[in-house]
């Protein structure tokens, strides 16, 4: 079974967190994952239809390894939910910040709405 690497909420840095997220594919999946109400797999928060599945694993390894993410093991799936609650005790209302600051794509935003 695959192990994943989650670093600790004392391990968390502000440097690999803003490095994670200066991407805009990992700003869509962060997003997705944001507005989901449980965790995802990742087929249901790829930023894009067409994205080959190694670069969504390539970009959710980025993110859970900076710890803005965690994922487990649920029969088959790997299941990603965003550690909320880690990164509003290390860094308080940082990640919400970011994200008011990249606009919705008009896509994403029927996408959430639904």
């Amino acid at each position: 079974m695959a192990q994943f690497f989650h670093p600790s909420r004392e391990d968390l840095s502000l440097t690999a967190v803003l490095a994670a997220l200066g991407d805009p594919a990992r700003i869509g999946i962060m997003r997705k994952l944001m507005h989901a109400e449980c965790g995802q797999n990742c087929g249901s928060i790829a930023p894009c239809n067409d994205m080959p599945r190694s670069t969504l694993s390539n970009q959710l390894r980025i993110l859970r390894e900076a710890g803005l993410i965690r994922t487990h093991k649920q029969g088959v799936e790997n299941i990603n939910a965003v550690r909320t609650e880690d990164l509003e005790a290390r860094f308080p209302g940082l990640l919400d910040k970011i994200m008011s600051l990249y606009p919705i794509p008009s896509a994403d935003h029927e996408t959430l709405r639904a």
